[in-house]
């Protein structure tokens, strides 16, 4: 599993950020939280989306999918809204089918709320990001009995 490198919003310094980790990825100058953005496939989802220790957004997508290059801009952009609290694992559907077919992804993008490998929320189909984030935040907001989230 690779890491890809991030410009911290807050201070303008690159930082390698792992695919998987424990904890949340901070930049190393001024220590602020950094947009976690991975990539998964059969072989890597448990570590990388299931073994987050935050609420993972999961996009099942596909290069071939208009809708899933409209959306991809406005779940990136949420994941930096909510560097520290939220992670963002892209699933290519044709190069991961064994996790295509265990959440029975039947059209892409479909967008899979996941907190600690559970699932919290299920939407398919593209949506702007206003909406998105409402969609976010109702899901959380209803699977946060176990604990407060901000």
């Amino acid at each position: 599993m690779g890491a890809v490198v991030v410009k911290c919003a807050n201070c303008g310094y690159r930082n390698r950020v792992p695919a998987a980790a424990t904890g949340v990825p901070r930049c190393g100058h001024c220590h602020q939280p950094l947009p976690w953005i991975a990539d998964a496939n059969d072989d890597t989802f448990a570590e990388i989306a299931e073994g987050a220790s935050i609420p993972v957004v999961v996009d099942m997508w596909a290069p071939w999918c208009g809708p899933c290059r409209m959306v991809s801009p406005a779940l990136e952009q949420l994941a930096t809204e909510r560097a520290g609290q939220l992670k963002l694992v892209k699933v290519d559907v044709d190069k991961a089918p064994a996790i295509s077919q265990r959440f029975t992804v039947q059209a892409v993008p479909t967008l899979l709320l996941l907190d600690h490998g559970q699932i919290l929320a299920r939407q398919a189909g593209a949506a702007p990001v206003a909406a998105l984030r409402n969609w976010l935040d109702q899901a959380l907001s209803a699977g946060s009995g176990k604990d407060a989230r901000s």
